[in-house]
């Protein structure tokens, strides 16, 4: 079992920055796919960012409307993962979620089925 818990949602202006985190415990391993995704009012979630790390290396995902303004990272040692959203917009508002995988390995990606675990959500809202 993974538990997974977001911290760091609130509000800000357009233009302005928030570093999102979630704390993972349980059964967690070096290398698994890890994600955030988002739900705006009326619309499916949608995955903003993942990413996959070993010692040795990194991959990382995005979604096309974040590219170049969020960031996403990760701290193992404190089972922390991070997303770094900057230049914000009101369309980025939304409840926020990270998520991991169910096995361990490198697939990784933005679609719901490389994701298993979830947390509870934590809310951003961008005002213009």
């Amino acid at each position: 079992q993974v538990q997974l818990v977001e911290s760091g949602g609130g509000s800000v202006q357009a233009g302005g920055s928030l570093t999102l985190s979630c704390k993972f415990s349980g059964d967690t391993y070096s290398t698994r796919c890890m994600g955030w995704f988002r739900q705006e009012p009326e619309k499916e979630r949608e995955g903003v960012a993942a990413l996959v790390t070993s010692d040795a290396d990194s991959s990382a995902y995005y979604a096309d409307s974040v590219k170049g303004k969020f960031t996403i990272s990760e701290d193992k040692r404190n089972k922390t993962l991070y997303l770094h959203l900057n230049g914000m917009k009101p369309e980025d508002t939304a409840t926020y979620r990270c998520a991991a995988a169910l096995v361990p390995g490198r697939f990784c990606g933005l679609d719901r089925g490389f994701f298993y675990y979830w947390g509870q959500g934590t809310q951003v809202t961008v005002s213009s």
